[in-house]
């Protein structure tokens, strides 16, 4: 049956690369991807495969029922892009103005649709049921995957999988993990309130740049200094606003800064010393502050006996070539939320691009995958989800 699966994605090789362009030159922000589920909700209905729209937003949900009693088995694909200007010099260029796929969700979605049309062919063959979870919102907090699931997408569901299209890795390699393989992703706000004035009369004034510069030096300390160095963290400043003229000393500033971690204590540390610092470098300067700490997404933990399923049904793909444990990443992920309701496991397929000596990063405005990557990712996870019934 594996073989026939096989065959039929890669007869389908052209249409997944031509679903995938169009979506890259079509490019919808978290929230926003109407057309995108128009799209997608059509291409199931014009198989006749069960599929509803609007699940939890903008999230698609579609069925197919093998022939024989089975497993319930889920895959998702998200399918929102990032407020990035596409800069690449390629046909299937972004031609919306500073929207663009710059994380390979184009290709998640393209080949789950493909993988879809195919195990429908061979419905008569398979065992249980399988669950083509297209989500929406996965760039952007709270994310698509909590509403989705509230929504009913898992009701059911025995195990999930899912990938994410990975460029920094050569195509034909895929990079697995048991336990935790990203962080929980959190962002917090400072607003510091100083008192403004005369750039020639500092001695009046309470200066909010420097308040809130020495935070950024003082929030520097949580991981390199208070936090466990066997445990992972990181806490970044990514903004600072204070903008003033030139002869004018800021009344206000604000930071605006993620934290990454893996472990829920730590998480909870690093949220309260963030305010015992802003509380003491305020004190010391009188001035005030406002101090916002939003969770995002959790950690994603894969469970181990389906990683080490993983691991061993990867080796039935004929062009993975490499399969390796990787380090945990700092990225975050809200595939998490679907491994805290059911079994399952996240990896990651190498999509190196191969037509360009330089491989920019995800979220990079030249942001390009090796489209062949996607029909690797859809015959893993096709392997997957056929070959679960056998365990």
């Amino acid at each position: 049956m594996l073989n026939k699966l096989f065959d039929k994605l890669e007869g389908y090789y052209e249409e997944m690369v031509a679903i995938r362009r169009h979506l890259h030159q079509h490019p919808e922000l978290s929230f926003k991807e109407y057309k995108t589920a128009a799209l997608i909700k059509s291409f199931y209905e014009e198989l006749n495969i069960e599929v509803k729209g609007n699940i939890g937003g903008n999230g698609v949900v579609a069925k197919v029922y093998g022939k024989m009693p089975g497993k319930t088995v889920a895959i998702r694909a998200d399918f929102d892009a990032l407020p990035i200007q596409d800069e690449k010099d390629v046909p299937y260029k972004s031609i919306v103005p500073r929207v663009m796929h710059a994380c390979g969700h184009d290709g998640h979605t393209a080949a789950l649709l493909l993988l879809a049309k195919s195990l429908n062919e061979l419905k008569d063959e398979l065992a249980g049921e399988y669950v083509f979870i297209h989500q929406h919102a996965e760039e952007y907090a709270p994310g698509g995957a909590l509403s989705m699931i509230e929504a009913g997408c898992l009701d059911n569901v025995d195990v999930i999988f899912g990938t994410h299209l990975w460029a920094g890795e050569p195509t034909g390699k895929i990079q697995y993990r048991t336990g935790p393989i990203m962080a929980a992703a959190d962002r917090f706000e400072i607003d510091i309130q100083g008192q403004g004035g005369h750039g020639a009369q500092p001695h009046k004034t309470k200066d909010a740049i420097v308040i809130a510069s020495q935070l950024v030096i003082n929030l520097q300390q949580i991981v390199s200094r208070r936090v466990n160095p066997i445990d992972s963290a990181v806490v970044t400043v990514g903004s600072f606003t204070a903008q003033n003229a030139f002869n004018v000393i800021a009344d206000k500033a604000q930071l605006v800064g993620t934290v990454r971690t893996f472990n829920e204590e730590v998480q909870q540390f690093i949220e309260s010393e963030i305010r015992r610092i802003i509380e003491g470098t305020c004190y010391l300067s009188g001035s005030t502050y406002e101090y916002r700490f939003e969770r995002g997404y959790p950690a994603v933990v894969n469970h181990a006996k389906e990683t080490e399923y993983l691991v061993q049904i990867a080796k039935l793909v004929p062009e993975i070539q490499i399969i390796e444990e990787t380090e945990p990443h700092m990225g975050g992920e809200d595939f998490a939320y679907y491994l805290q309701k059911v079994p399952g496991t996240f990896f990651f397929t190498g999509a190196k691009p191969v037509y360009t000596d330089t491989v920019f990063p995800h979220h990079h405005p030249k942001f390009d995958i090796d489209e062949k990557a996607m029909l690797i990712a859809a015959k893993t996870l096709g392997t997957a989800a056929t070959q679960i019934h056998t365990q």
